[in-house]
């Protein structure tokens, strides 16, 4: 693992220990490892969404509401 040195805004860094002394992570470089993985997660998760919901729209033809597409989308997407 590559070692990082990083400043932190006052807040931010009150709410890492925070999560270390609520024992929620073992250290403040594995939360911030967590929120960097998440970020990562959501924007992937993100760029599939957009891409289906594209390719729908382009295919002219569907008989799912909007909501039924999205909920098909987070379905399969969960069961990857």
């Amino acid at each position: 693992m590559t070692r990082q040195s990083i400043t932190l805004a006052e807040k931010n860094d009150e709410w890492l220990k925070n999560q270390v002394a609520e024992q929620e992570f073992n250290s403040k470089s594995e939360a911030v490892n967590y929120l960097i993985k998440k970020a990562r997660d959501q924007k992937e998760y993100d760029d599939y969404v957009r891409l289906k919901l594209s390719k729908a729209e382009k295919s002219d033809f569907s008989t799912l509401t909007k909501d039924e597409l999205l909920s098909k989308i987070k379905s399969k997407y969960n069961n990857v």
